[in-house]
């Protein structure tokens, strides 16, 4: 657990630093957990076309079921590490559950790259799983409570870019390493350098203080209250949120306990909220394209190794629009973002699907088909993905927020285990059917957004809180009438 003695340790680490350099140093300390959640999610898509060839020549004769096998692992791991560290986050402090994550993310990249067969790459994949699904519930929230009602959406948007640029760098590590090496166990490089990030992780939260929100909800005023004065830039600031986080935390003392809390009905409409936008995320099949683009392009003709290279323009991308999202998330509204996303997705799937149909398979059918997904995978990086990671943080209230954040964002998990696991026979079945069975999802994914989904922006989390309670409060009780 926290200490004031860590707290003091923080002190005097950011002392030297001013406002905007003490935010900027904690956010990227976080965002190393990030990182590694992109990198490892990212590298598969090189190591895959290794790991598929015959034990006489390095790989693990994977097939397609057992490819999806080892993809899907991780992400299982992912779904029970977003459950389990949403109840440790709550009860230990962001910080501590990131520091212990650290060490899953060193041990899991170290199983996977000496895993000598089938059954134990698809178990450290699952433990390398636990600490990529608990950093991503645990990041956005830490950033989001670190961050103040001004900053947040950039700053919880930037973990989404340490995502993607992690993705760009295995890409990166894949094409070099594919091109440069002629060594049979040349994927199990690409795997061991995912412990760099998660080292860094672990070394950087002994510099980084605890989540102020936490600490006024855990009663630990005068510590909150000399965290937040090294993180805002004037008394007045410090004074508001403080009053803010001290009433609300007063009013929740008085109120319901945790447990009581996540009976009630509001709370749970609230979850299905969460829970339905991880359906929204999961199924545009981002990461189908993600780990399975060489697969795609394979199909079209395409050679191994320029396929592999191929991915580094989706790495490209994903940061070049991630990059333009962060800039447009504090202009326009949640929903708006994500409505233009979805119908933009919904039609490069529709356009993917009839270039892989219609055209004959050469050179040309390669680059169209390369276009389409970058398309969709910008306005997939600059529209939704962004917008989900800052919703996490943002929905749930403070009293439940690392569970019902860890919940809904395994839930998520669960959407990303079942694309990544039925995408290759999926593929194998029906061919270009795949991506017209996606937009068809998507279209129901943009009903959802225009209907069930409320508007965040420029409120602060106890504003938030309080409006999400009438909302689904007055929705319950219409129904009761009706």
């Amino acid at each position: 657990m926290d200490t004031s003695q860590q707290n003091s340790n923080d002190d005097s680490a950011l002392s030297h630093l001013t406002v905007k350099q003490r935010i900027f140093f904690v956010v990227l300390v976080a965002t190393m957990g990030a990182l590694a959640f992109g990198y490892d999610t990212g590298i598969i898509s090189g190591a895959l076309p290794f790991m598929t060839l015959p034990p006489d020549q390095g790989g693990l004769d994977l097939t397609p079921f057992t490819e999806g096998l080892v993809t899907s692992s991780l992400i299982f791991g992912a779904a029970l590490g977003a459950f389990l560290s949403g109840y440790f986050s709550d009860r230990f402090g962001r910080r501590i559950t990131l520091r212990s994550l650290a060490l899953i993310f060193v041990l899991g990249a170290i199983g996977t790259a000496l895993a000598p067969n089938l059954h134990v790459m698809v178990a450290m994949r699952f433990l390398l799983g636990i600490a990529v699904g608990g950093g991503s519930s645990t990041v956005p929230v830490f950033i989001a409570e670190i961050a103040g009602p001004k900053r947040r959406a950039p700053l919880v948007s930037r973990n989404e870019l340490m995502i993607v640029s992690g993705q760009l760098l295995a890409y990166v590590v894949s094409a070099v390493m594919s091109f440069t090496l002629n060594d049979p166990h040349l994927w199990r490089y690409m795997l061991a350098m995912a412990m760099i990030p998660g080292a860094l992780l672990f070394i950087g939260t002994f510099f980084v203080p605890a989540s102020p929100h936490w600490m006024v909800a855990e009663g630990r005023i005068k510590e909150a209250s000399r965290i937040l004065h090294k993180l805002r830039e004037t008394p007045r600031e410090v004074k508001k949120e403080m009053t803010e986080m001290r009433q609300h935390a007063k009013a929740a003392r008085k109120g319901p306990s945790a447990r009581e809390l996540l009976q009630e009905k509001w709370i749970l409409r609230l979850l299905l909220v969460g829970a339905g936008l991880g359906i929204v995320i999961q199924f545009t099949g981002v990461n189908a394209f993600m780990y399975y683009t060489p697969v795609i392009l394979k199909t079209t003709g395409m050679g191994t190794n320029a396929s592999i290279a191929a991915t580094i323009g989706n790495g490209i991308v994903s940061v070049l629009a991630t990059m333009v999202g962060i800039k447009a998330v504090g202009r326009f509204g949640r929903r708006t973002m994500l409505m233009t996303g979805l119908s933009v997705v919904i039609a490069m799937q529709l356009a993917l699907g009839c270039v892989l149909l219609l055209m004959p398979q050469d050179m040309t059918q390669s680059i169209f088909a390369l276009a389409a997904i970058l398309v969709f995978l910008f306005f997939m990086q600059m529209c939704i993905s962004p917008v989900y990671w800052l919703l996490m943080s943002e929905l749930f209230p403070m009293k439940v927020r690392g569970v019902l954040t860890g919940a809904a964002v395994s839930f998520q998990w669960i959407c990303n285990a079942a694309v990544a696991f039925a995408f290759p026979p999926l593929l194998s079945a029906t061919g270009n059917g795949a991506f017209f069975i996606f937009a068809a999802i998507n279209v129901g994914s943009l009903i959802f957004v225009i209907t069930m989904l409320p508007e965040t922006k420029g409120k602060s989390l106890e504003q938030i809180e309080n409006e999400m309670r009438e909302r689904f409060s007055e929705q319950e009780q219409d129904q009761q009438t009706a």
